[in-house]
């Protein structure tokens, strides 16, 4: 690409730059809260999977990308990606061996 191709294009990178250092970020945060949820099936005996809720999920992505524009199937597969981690985490947590003085109640 010439020089003057890539000053051209710069201030596009730099917008999607930022907007890939938000996504990281909400992404991020979204994986603290399944932190936390994991921590609260654990505790109270709730299974890692709700197959009902990964559909809700995968379905109100889908939704969201026909509202702005963004191909719902993109959308879908993208929550599952991003659910796919989501359980991996809750996995990991729920299926971990208690801490000292926590009483494991699965």
């Amino acid at each position: 690409m010439t020089t003057d191709a890539a000053t051209t294009l710069k201030p596009f990178r730099d917008r999607l730059e930022e907007l890939d250092q938000q996504l990281a970020r909400l992404l991020a945060q979204r994986f603290d809260i399944c932190r936390e949820v994991a921590d609260t099936k654990r505790a109270a005996g709730i299974p890692m999977m709700q197959p009902e809720r990964v559909e809700q999920v995968k379905q109100a992505y889908a939704a969201r990308g026909r509202e702005l524009g963004v191909d719902p199937a993109f959308m879908y597969a993208l929550a599952s990606l991003v659910i796919g981690e989501a359980c991996r985490l809750e996995d990991d947590i729920i299926g971990a061996a208690p801490s000292p003085g926590e009483e494991r109640s699965r």
